[in-house]
């Protein structure tokens, strides 16, 4: 529990004639049910509201007001034909977003949800062109975290129906694990009207796994925690898997994504100074700087985002990479990586 002002610095006085109140973002830590309400009301006021999941943290708007959405887009700098993913509280909501909905999808989703996976599916009457980029499919997610569930319980009962939510950083850059990392990249473009709830660290640290339920059988668009075993086993092997030649757009599926700004090598060949991100049992080149050394698959992919930040905050110019196993877990973080460089 605590409430807390963002950061600002002298530079944004300079930069804009405002008052200070005009430039600080409220940050809830460990918010309590109270203010878990409050965020809810702030979004069904058409404020944006930060906050975490198990896979990263989002930036939610109301699923259902354009000119809350508008702001989502104008905040990340991100393209407005790129689809924005609707949260909901849980699968019994998917009938008002979506219609045809497949029987391995609601398989998928009894599963799998609460958890990090997103089902993209034909679009009702309630998804609008300004949530789909202008496609006739939406993306839908149960979010597992006990601060999203609780926020998007509060929101529904206020009126709303979904949290439109992509990850809370500027479009294309490193998504976000951390209510510092949100900070770290967005307190400049947020106003006193939003808010922030800071849920600790995310627990998968990768985004969710995005399914096309649009056709006969369910087709992979980009890997996550939720595995491609997982999946197969849940629609008795009638899976189409994860391939980049896709037609529909969804959220992290373009060639290039989730850039640091330092240059992303794969490779042990470290030299002095530059960063370096392998397992634990990978030892440090000399003269390196090892940003994290995970001892599980499953660390690997918590700890990724916030080594290749570390490695911006010590402007790093190269960070070296050893991907774990493409097995599991391990496909959807090379996944990322590759899309770095």
């Amino acid at each position: 529990m605590g409430t807390r002002r963002r950061r600002v610095s002298v530079i944004d006085f300079i930069s804009k004639p405002l008052k200070w109140d005009d430039l600080c973002m409220e940050i809830i830590s460990k918010p309590t049910q109270v203010e878990i309400k409050k965020a809810a009301q702030a979004l069904m006021d058409g404020n944006l509201v930060a906050f975490p999941t198990e896979t990263v943290y989002g930036l939610g708007a109301d699923a259902n007001n354009s000119k809350a959405v508008a702001r989502i887009y104008e905040v990340k700098a991100r393209p407005t034909d790129h689809p924005l993913i609707v949260h909901i509280s849980s699968s019994s909501q998917i009938s008002k977003w979506a219609v045809e909905i497949p029987d391995y999808a609601k398989t998928l989703a009894r599963k799998f949800w609460p958890g990090p996976m997103t089902l993209i599916l034909k679009r009702s009457n309630l998804a609008k062109n300004f949530i789909t980029g202008g496609q006739e499919y939406v993306g839908l997610r149960v979010p597992s975290h006990s601060v999203a569930l609780s926020l998007l319980l509060e929101f529904e009962a206020l009126g709303g129906s979904g949290i439109a939510a992509p990850s809370a950083n500027r479009f294309g850059a490193v998504s976000p694990t951390s209510a510092e990392a949100v900070e770290d990249e967005l307190f400049e473009y947020l106003n006193e009207k939003d808010l922030m709830l800071d849920g600790g660290i995310c627990s998968v640290g990768i985004e969710s796994t995005i399914i096309d339920c649009t056709e006969k059988n369910p087709r992979i668009l980009r890997p996550g925690y939720v595995k491609i075993e997982d999946i197969t086993r849940n629609t008795n092997g009638k899976i189409h898997h994860f391939t980049h030649d896709i037609t529909i757009k969804a959220p992290g599926v373009m060639r290039f994504h989730y850039r640091p700004k330092a240059r992303i090598i794969i490779s042990e060949q470290a030299d002095r100074g530059d960063g370096f991100l392998a397992m634990a049992d990978i030892a440090t080149p000399p003269g390196a700087i090892r940003l994290a050394a995970p001892t599980t698959v499953d660390a690997y992919a918590q700890q990724m985002y916030q080594a290749l930040r570390l490695g911006d905050k010590l402007n790093l110019k190269n960070i070296f990479i050893i991907p774990p196993d493409s097995k599991g877990l391990g496909f959807a973080i090379r996944d990322r990586i590759e899309k770095m460089h």
